[in-house]
């Protein structure tokens, strides 16, 4: 029997305060569990108070009450999408270009992930991890790139992961979709330069919904991650979004093509699960 576990990320809360006036989507899975976060919208980078202009940002997620939620609490617009499906991920970002006056940034981070052994992974389950993963990142950018240029030009950027840089056991699928996203992103950079800038950030061992039943359930890791980490703990969402920010703005003028590793210094031992399969499959009892 397969050792499976699956997860779905939840929204990386962007410190958008400093990104003023300009268009925002935020392509995401949001999670109910990290909704709270997302409050830091409306904050600046030195995390003073520096609310967004209204309707300039876009949550597009597959749990249409989550995006909702989110789209409230910054007087932004939600939209349901599954970002698997192009034509409903083409039709939001054109209605949210038009509310919005136009389209200048794009941040992909729709993902989703498993643990098992290759050969047991089912084809249509290595199916789905692609297409979350590395098609849906196609399909906002085939959406999204028209709608940028449209707008004079801006950044993307997209959601990879140190599993697509230092793979571990029980990972295939999805590091496989997240070396692709490297990839497009160095591609993209090279296609849509100058006037588009893009790059991708790739979280280490960050504490969100994705990684909850990993933490959670082996407590060692969590003893394990912080001993051998070199910055002596785990990663937060906002040690994300400060990246992302960063990036989506003109202090980054100079940058593009680019997969940023956010880790603390994790992967500078391996990889940064390593093991885990080994670990899941003792607690399902399938070693």
């Amino acid at each position: 029997e397969r050792a499976r576990q699956e997860q779905r990320h939840e929204l990386v809360p962007l410190l958008l305060g400093e990104l003023a006036h300009r268009r925002h989507v935020l392509e995401a899975r949001v999670r109910d569990d990290g909704v709270e976060a997302t409050v830091a919208l409306e904050r600046g980078v030195d995390d003073s108070a520096v609310p967004l202009a209204r309707g300039e940002v876009a949550v597009l997620d597959v749990d249409g009450d989550s995006a909702a939620v989110v789209a409230e609490e910054i007087d932004g617009h939600a939209y349901a999408v599954d970002v698997t499906d192009f034509d409903g991920l083409e039709s939001a970002l054109q209605d949210a270009a038009e509310a919005m006056g136009g389209l200048s940034l794009l941040f992909n981070n729709a993902g989703t992930g498993t643990i098992g052994h290759i050969h047991e992974t089912a084809l249509d389950e290595w199916s789905r991890l692609i297409a979350v993963n590395l098609t849906g990142v196609f399909h906002g950018f085939r959406a999204g790139v028209p709608l940028i240029r449209a707008s004079g030009g801006g950044a993307i950027v997209s959601t990879s992961s140190i599993s697509g840089t230092r793979p571990a056991a029980g990972e295939a699928a999805y590091s496989a979709a997240k070396a692709g996203v490297a990839a497009m992103t160095a591609n993209a950079a090279l296609e849509y330069g100058p006037d588009i800038r893009v790059n991708a950030v790739a979280p280490g061992m960050i504490r969100t919904a994705l990684t909850a039943p990993l933490l959670g359930g082996i407590p060692e890791l969590q003893e394990r991650y912080e001993r051998t980490t070199p910055v002596g703990r785990i990663g937060e969402p906002e040690d994300i979004a400060d990246v992302v920010v960063f990036l989506c703005s003109d202090q980054a003028r100079f940058i593009t093509g680019q997969n940023i590793v956010i880790d603390g210094g994790m992967t500078l031992h391996g990889s940064g699960i390593d093991g885990v399969l080994d670990e899941v499959k003792k607690l399902l009892g399938t070693t």
